[in-house]
């Protein structure tokens, strides 16, 4: 077991059996780690903000305030880049070292996996200045950004021409009120930016999208991007 995954099974022990405590030794042995590790472990945790006291006397050890706390939540990679994205935005929050612990725990709670899958897809989702808001983006759209699948959509331009076309999408880029998709369009053979809002229909294909490199497009430059919270 990583040091990763035994803070996390260290909060669950001491949750299942709150409001009684469990000593250092105790949680050694569960753990087959040293008392020094343990007790090293449960410091880290408590200067992250887990409401872990110490109680004295012969019976005495660590116990969880399990009415400060929540319980186990699982969240997809998907998820997990969602709020992320929402931590990132200017202004979202004067709390900025609390949206960052939080999303620090939330990524340990995930385990290494999980959360490499969010980092990269959290790569793939770019913040531009002034902050985003609004505008939705089709559930087929999102869910092909995510699994990154090829899709078939009838896109209206910004003269009203509504043109079918195959697109391999690469992210999505947030300036002010819009949010934008970056993908290698099939019609025209390279890269281009939709406005999400003018998808008039949109349909995942069975076919995986290939690996491009996405950056910033041209379109775009001059804008500032927001740093992830995930990275």
């Amino acid at each position: 077991m990583n040091r990763t995954d035994r803070l996390y099974a260290l909060v669950e022990e001491l949750r299942a059996v709150a409001p009684r405590s469990r000593s250092a030794p105790e949680l050694a042995r569960r753990f087959e780690v040293s008392v020094r590790t343990v007790e090293r472990d449960l410091s880290a945790l408590q200067q992250a903000g887990v409401p872990i006291y110490a109680t004295p006397g012969r019976r005495g050890g660590y116990a969880l305030d399990s009415r400060r706390t929540l319980p186990p939540v699982n969240f997809t990679p998907a998820e997990a880049t969602a709020v992320a994205v929402a931590l990132a935005r200017p202004g979202a929050t004067p709390l900025a070292q609390a949206a960052r612990t939080a999303l620090h725990k939330l990524l340990a709670a995930m385990g290494d996996s999980g959360a490499d899958e969010a980092r990269a897809l959290a790569r793939r989702v770019h913040v531009l200045t002034p902050p985003t808001a609004g505008m939705p983006v089709p559930a087929g759209m999102e869910q092909a950004v995510v699994d990154r699948m090829v899709v078939e959509v009838d896109y209206e331009d910004k003269g009203g021409a509504v043109t079918c076309r195959r697109i391999e999408p690469m992210g999505f880029v947030g300036v002010e009120d819009r949010w934008y998709l970056v993908g290698w369009c099939r019609l025209r053979d390279d890269q281009r930016v939709f406005r999400v809002d003018r998808f008039r229909r949109v349909r995942v294909l069975d076919e995986r999208a290939p690996d491009r490199a996405f950056e910033t497009p041209p379109d775009l430059e001059g804008m500032v991007a927001q740093p992830s919270l995930l990275e």
